[in-house]
């Protein structure tokens, strides 16, 4: 049976078996080009900020640094690009694509839910309550992690770009000429981009933990989710 939930008025599946569709084929889509570019994000960001030993030979024979910033500048168009189109199927989706991008701040029975999600999370409630789409807690960090942090990092990360780009080219008038002034100078662009980055990974870890606890613990379908968009309620 398929049944669905409005998660705007926080109601609960109560009832074991009920099977719910959350997320729609370019929800799932992104997700997971959204997982992909945070991973080559991460790793040639790393390598960026703590290169490589240099390699023996010819310098015009070696390009590897040359590579893996082309790699990172890649995985960055990607990643903007996708959160463009995500916020695009935000408007356009049904109401479990805009919980990305809207948190109900003034829902008193969303702050409950969270406390509860948090009792929860840590091993104080005895039992979870089951949402169609993310429950509040998680709601909560990834509108931090992903909706604000993206931006942060789209903009602070493009207003560097733009920097090596030089006058005249679209990333510096866009975020160069504003960003860097703001923060005061490119290394403290630097930084900030940087320190956000590891708090985008760690929220990473946390969130495949989290998925894979309420997998066994909630007794809800969480990863194959992602996978068939539809959400089941398991006895």
């Amino acid at each position: 049976m398929s049944v669905e939930l409005d998660i705007n008025s926080e109601e609960e599946a109560t009832a074991a078996g009920k099977t719910v569709y959350v997320y729609e084929a370019p929800v799932r889509l992104w997700h997971w080009l959204n997982a992909l570019s945070i991973v080559v994000l991460a790793v040639t960001g790393y390598l960026i900020a703590s290169p490589l030993p240099s390699v023996s030979g010819e310098a015009s024979d070696n390009f590897l640094m040359g590579y893996i910033r082309f790699t990172h500048f890649a995985a960055a168009y990607i990643f903007a690009i996708g959160f463009l189109a995500r916020l695009y199927w935000a408007l356009v989706g049904n109401h479990h694509a805009q919980q990305l991008f809207r948190l109900p701040v003034t829902d008193g029975k969303w702050w409950a839910g969270m406390l509860h999600e948090l009792r929860w999370y840590l091993f104080l409630a005895k039992q979870p309550k089951k949402y169609a789409g993310h429950n509040p807690l998680a709601h909560f960090i990834m509108f931090l992690s992903i909706t604000v942090g993206g931006v942060f990092m789209i903009a602070t990360g493009f207003a560097l770009y733009g920097e090596g780009a030089q006058e005249g080219h679209w990333a510096h008038s866009l975020f160069t000429s504003w960003v860097i002034p703001l923060f005061g100078q490119s290394q403290d662009v630097h930084s900030w981009h940087h320190l956000v980055a590891w708090g985008i990974v760690a929220f990473a870890i946390v969130h495949v933990y989290a998925a894979l606890r309420e997998e066994v613990m909630s007794r809800q379908t969480m990863i194959s989710a992602m996978i068939s968009g539809s959400r089941t309620f398991r006895k």
